[in-house]
C-alpha cells in the first residue's frame, strides 16, 4: 500500500541540507518528521500499487555523476511517496569489476519485474571507490560527499526486516588502493595520498582511515549471521551433464603442500572461555620492563571464545629458506599460498618474507637504497619494479639484471602470467589460497612455470591450521585418481562467520612487533593475566574471539540443515588445537538443547573430515561441513571448484541473527580479468548465474516475511528461468561475438517472463507478464543481434575504481529494443 501526502517545505529544505552534508542520522530524522506531519492528513490509494521511491532510499546509490535518466536514482521533489510498507524492499549492492558491470544490465531487468510485485529494489554503493570517498568525505566539496553505504548496510542488517543481494567486492590490497585513489584524483576528487610511511600525526590518521577500508572490510561488517552454501540441483545437475575439465592424477606426481612445522600461529596457541564478562587490554612489556598499551576497553562477553597466538619471523624466514632449497632439489615450482586480502594486517607480512628470502641477494645488497626509495616487499616484487622507474637508467637496470641473477640459485617459480612475467610473488592479492589451491589441484597439482607450461609444485602455505586439508586432498587424488564431476555428490558447508567470528575479525588486535618481550591480555579489573608470549622483533602476535550467540546459532543452524537434508553433517574441529578444544565443548553442550534423533552428527579433525568427505562424495553422495570461519572460506571455493568447476555458482544464504537476510552471489571473487576482457574488446564473460540464485532466495525470503505472495510468484519463477537458462546452453560464452553477459541477461528476462505468465498462481501476474514475454519473444533476434553487434572493439567507461556512470550503463545496455522493453513495462 502506498500513501501519499505533500511534505512541508522547511522539512524538505531540512533534508537536503543534511543529505548533501553526509549527515545520514539527521536526514533519515528530517525523513521521519515528514512521515510524522504527513500521517495526520494522509489518504491511503489502494489502487496506486507502481514502484515508488521511499525517502529512506536518499542516500542509496547516488553519486555526483549520476544522471537523471537511472530509474534508481533519487528524485527530489516536494511531492514525496511513502511507502507503508517498508518491508518490500531489497537492496542490491553497487560493488566492483566484473559483479559491477553486470549489475548495470542485470538490475533493471530485476526493477522491472519486482515493480510489478509491489517489490522495490534499492542500491548501496561499497565499491573501493564508493568506500574510499566516503572514508574521506571531509575532503571533498559538498556535491562530491557521498553517502557511508557501509555504514549504512551494517546498521540495516540488524533489523530484522533486512534483506540485502551482496555482490563480491574487491578486497582491496595496497597496491589496488593506490591505484583507486590515483584515479578519483584524476577525476577531481581531493582525496589525500597514500603514504606508506606515515610520520605527523595527520599523515597516520589519514593512514588509519585507509587502513579501515584496505583487505575484506566489507563481509565482516555485513555478516550478522552464519553462513548456509551449497549447489543448487539445477546447477549440480547442469555439471553433471556438461563436465567441466579436470587433469589427471598420477602416483607419481611431485606436487605437494608444505607447511610450518612450529614457530607459526597454530603452535603458540592460547585459548579460554570467559565464564563472566569483563574488559581488557593487551599491553607490551620490552625486555627493560616498559610497558606498552597496544589496545584497552576491549569489551568481551561471558561465554566468548577468545585466542591469542603468534607467529615467530625467525621461524617463518627460516621456513621459506628450506622450501625454496627443497623445491630446487625436487624440482617443482616454488608456489606461495596465502590469504593477503582478508588478513590484511598478517598475511601481507607473511608474503613480504616470502619476496624478501627468494630474492634475498638483491634485497640485502641494495638495502640503503631501498630504505630510501621506500620499497615495501609486502606489497610484493611489483613493487619494487614500479618504485625503481624513477632512478637512473644504468642504476635499473643493474637493479633488473640482479633480480633475473637471482632465479639462477633459486627454483622456478609458479607464474600468475606467463607472458607477461608476472610470478606469485608480484602483488600479494594476485594469489588468494582459498581460490589458487582448488586451481592447482583441478590442474593435475600443476602450476605454470615462466615458459607457460604446467609443471608439479610445491604448495607453500605457511600457517599450518588449515594447511592439511589440501595435502589431503592431493594424497587422495594421487591414491584414486582425479574427481569425476559426472559422478560425484556434494559437500555443502554451514559456517560460523557471524559478528567478526575468529581470524576474520582479529585485524584490529594483530600487530607486528617492533622490540623483543612480552605481549599479554590482561583483565582490566583484576589485573589477571589471561595470555602471555614472549616475542621477538618481527612477529606477528593476534588476539581472536567468538561470542557465543553466534555458536549457538551455528549449532542451530546445522541441526536444521542436517534435519532438512537428511545428510550426514560434520563439524570440522580438532580435540588437539586449544579454540577448537573450546568449541567442542559449546557444541556439544547446545547440541543437547536440539533434537537430534535419527541424525548424523559427527565431529572430526579437518584432516579426517576431508578424507571422509571425499569418501562420500565419490560414492555420489552427498555431505554438510559445518566449520569455523576460514575453513568456510576454503571450502566453499574448494569443493564447488571440484564439483561444478566454480565457486560463483553456489548458493550463499546469511540468515541474520535478528531475522534479516543477507544473499551472497557465490564466492568466486570479482573477476579483474573478465573486466580486461571487456575493456579490451567489448565482450564480458562474467556468469551472472549466482546473482539469479541469490535474487530467488531474496525473493523467497520477503515473501516468507512479509505474507507477499506475488514475491513468491517471482522467486519459484525465476528458479525456473534459470534452470532453462542452463538447459537452453545461454549463459556467457568466452568468444567476443558470442552471447555474453548482456545476453544472458536478456535470456533470463525471456524465460523468466514467460514462467510467469504459464504459472496459474496470480492472475494479475500472468496476465501482466504474458505480453512482457510476448513482446520479448517477438523482438528476440533483434535483441541478439544488437547485444552481439557492440562487441568487438574497445570500450571506454571512463574509470575502473569508479567509472562514469552515462559511459557505464551505455555500454552494459546497448540494446535499444530490449531497454524499450524493459523501461515500458514499469513507466
Amino acid at each position: 500500500m502506498v500513501l501519499q501526502c505533500r511534505v512541508p517545505d522547511f522539512v524538505v529544505s531540512l533534508r537536503h541540507f543534511f543529505t548533501a552534508h553526509a549527515l545520514t542520522f539527521w536526514s533519515d530524522l528530517a525523513v521521519r518528521v515528514a512521515g510524522m506531519v504527513a500521517r495526520r492528513s494522509l489518504r491511503l490509494h489502494r489502487a496506486n500499487l507502481a514502484l515508488v521511491r521511499n525517502l529512506a532510499q536518499r542516500n542509496s546509490l547516488m553519486r555526483p555523476d549520476w544522471p537523471n535518466l537511472h530509474k534508481f536514482q533519487t528524485d527530489y521533489k516536494r511531492e514525496m511517496t511513502i511507502m507503508s510498507n517498508a518491508e518490500s524492499k531489497i537492496f542490491y549492492t553497487l560493488t566492483d569489476e566484473a559483479p559491477a558491470l553486470a549489475t548495470r544490465s542485470l538490475l533493471p531487468i530485476y526493477q522491472s519485474f519486482a515493480s510489478a510485485c509491489g517489490v522495490e529494489i534499492d542500491t548501496k554503493d561499497i565499491s573501493l571507490g564508493g568506500r574510499i570517498l566516503a572514508t574521506f568525505n571531509e575532503y571533498l566539496t559538498d556535491e562530491q560527499r557521498v553517502p557511508d553505504a557501509l555504514a549504512e548496510l551494517a546498521q540495516l542488517v540488524l533489523e530484522p526486516s533486512a534483506n540485502i543481494i551482496k555482490t563480491p567486492n574487491i578486497s582491496a590490497s595496497i597496491p589496488q588502493i593506490r591505484a583507486a585513489v590515483a584515479e578519483l584524483q584524476a577525476k577531481g576528487f581531493a582525496v589525500p595520498d597514500f603514504n606508506d610511511d606515515p610520520k605527523t600525526d595527520e599523515e597516520k590518521k589519514i593512514r588509519a582511515m585507509y587502513d579501515g577500508v584496505k583487505g575484506s572490510n566489507v563481509n565482516p561488517v555485513i555478516r550478522e549471521g552464519n553462513s548456509d552454501r551449497r549447489a543448487p540441483a539445477a546447477v549440480k545437475n547442469y555439471a553433471r551433464q556438461n563436465p567441466h575439465s579436470m587433469g589427471e592424477w598420477l602416483p607419481t606426481s611431485k606436487s605437494h603442500v608444505a607447511t610450518m612445522n612450529g614457530g607459526d600461529f597454530r603452535s603458540s596457541e592460547r585459548s579460554i572461555t570467559l565464564k563472566d564478562a569483563c574488559t581488557v587490554k593487551i599491553e607490551f612489556t620490552d625486555k627493560y620492563g616498559n610497558k606498552t598499551v597496544k589496545q584497552d576497553g576491549v569489551e568481551l562477553l561471558a561465554g566468548e571464545v577468545i585466542d591469542a597466538m603468534f607467529m615467530s619471523k625467525k621461524a617463518l624466514r627460516k621456513f621459506y629458506e628450506e622450501q625454496i632449497e627443497d623445491a630446487k632439489n625436487q624440482g617443482v615450482l616454488f608456489s606461495l599460498h596465502v590469504k593477503a586480502t582478508m588478513m590484511k594486517v598478517s598475511h601481507p607480512i607473511v608474503f613480504g618474507h616470502a619476496v624478501t628470502v627468494f630474492y634475498k641477494d638483491v634485497y640485502e645488497k641494495y638495502a640503503t637504497l631501498f630504505d630510501e626509495l621506500n620499497v615495501q616487499p609486502n606489497n610484493g616484487l611489483g613493487n619494487l619494479y614500479n618504485i625503481i622507474q624513477q632512478i637512473s637508467g644504468e642504476l635499473r637496470e643493474k637493479i633488473e639484471a640482479d633480480i633475473l641473477d637471482c632465479y639462477k640459485d633459486r627454483p622456478a617459480i609458479a607464474m600468475v602470467d606467463s607472458d607477461k612475467g608476472i610470478s606469485n610473488l608480484h602483488v600479494p592479492s594476485d594469489v588468494i589460497v582459498d581460490a589458487s589451491m582448488p586451481a592447482m589441484i583441478r590442474n593435475s597439482g600443476k602450476m605454470w612455470n615462466m615458459d607457460g607450461e604446467l609443471q608439479d609444485a610445491k604448495a607453500v602455505i605457511p600457517e599450518s591450521t588449515y594447511a592439511f586439508i589440501y595435502q589431503e586432498v592431493i594424497d587422495y587424488c594421487k591414491e584414486h585418481g582425479a574427481l569425476d564431476p559426472t559422478k560425484i555428490g556434494s559437500v555443502s558447508n554451514v559456517g560460523l562467520m557471524a559478528q567478526k567470528a575468529e581470524e576474520y575479525g582479529s585485524h584490529d588486535k594483530t600487530y607486528e612487533m617492533e622490540y623483543g618481550g612480552y605481549m599479554r591480555v590482561i583483565d582490566e579489573d583484576t589485573g589477571t593475566i589471561l595470555f602471555e608470549h614472549a616475542v621477538e622483533e618481527g612477529d606477528i602476535w593476534r588476539m581472536c574471539q567468538v561470542k557465543d550467540a553466534p555458536i549457538q546459532d551455528w549449532v542451530k543452524l546445522a541441526v536444521s540443515r542436517a534435519r532438512k537434508t537428511g545428510l550426514p553433517a560434520v563439524f570440522w574441529l580438532d580435540k588437539n588445537r586449544p579454540h577448537e578444544a573450546q568449541l567442542i565443548i559449546k557444541v556439544d553442550e547446545y547440541l543437547k538443547q536440539h533434537d537430534t534423533e535419527g541424525l548424523n552428527i559427527l565431529i572430526m579433525s579437518p584432516a579426517d573430515a576431508t578424507r571422509y568427505s571425499l569418501e562420500v562424495i565419490n560414492q555420489g553422495k552427498d555431505v554438510i561441513s559445518v566449520t569455523g570461519n576460514v575453513l568456510r572460506d576454503y571450502l566453499t571455493d574448494l569443493f564447488p571448484i571440484l564439483e561444478v568447476g566454480t565457486s560463483a555458482k553456489m548458493l550463499s544464504i546469511v540468515p541474520l541473527m535478528n531475522g534479516g537476510g543477507l544473499f551472497e552471489t557465490g564466492a568466486g571473487g570479482s573477476a579483474p580479468k573478465h573486466v580486461q576482457q571487456f575493456l579490451k574488446e567489448g565482450h564480458l564473460r562474467w556468469d551472472s548465474l549466482g546473482e539469479f540464485l541469490a535474487t530467488a532466495a531474496s525473493f523467497e525470503h520477503l515473501a516468507d516475511a512479509t505474507s507477499n505472495e506475488k514475491a513468491r510468484v517471482l522467486a519459484d519463477t525465476l528458479d525456473l528461468a534459470t534452470s532453462k537458462l542452463l538447459t537452453e546452453g545461454k549463459s556467457p560464452s568466452r568468444k567476443v561475438n558470442e552471447l555474453d553477459n548482456r545476453g544472458s541477461h536478456f535470456y533470463l528476462a525471456l524465460y523468466w517472463a514467460q514462467a510467469i505468465a504459464a504459472q496459474d498462481q496470480d492472475a494479475d501476474l500472468k496476465a501482466k507478464f504474458a505480453s512482457l514475454a510476448a513482446q520479448l519473444s517477438d523482438n528476440e533476434k533483434t535483441i541478439v543481434d544488437e547485444l552481439n553487434n557492440a562487441q568487438g572493439h574497445p570500450v571506454d567507461i571512463d574509470g575502473y575504481y569508479y567509472p562514469s556512470e552515462d559511459k557505464a550503463f551505455a555500454a552494459m545496455r546497448p540494446s535499444a529494443t530490449l531497454n524499450s522493453i524493459i523501461d515500458g513495462f514499469t513507466a
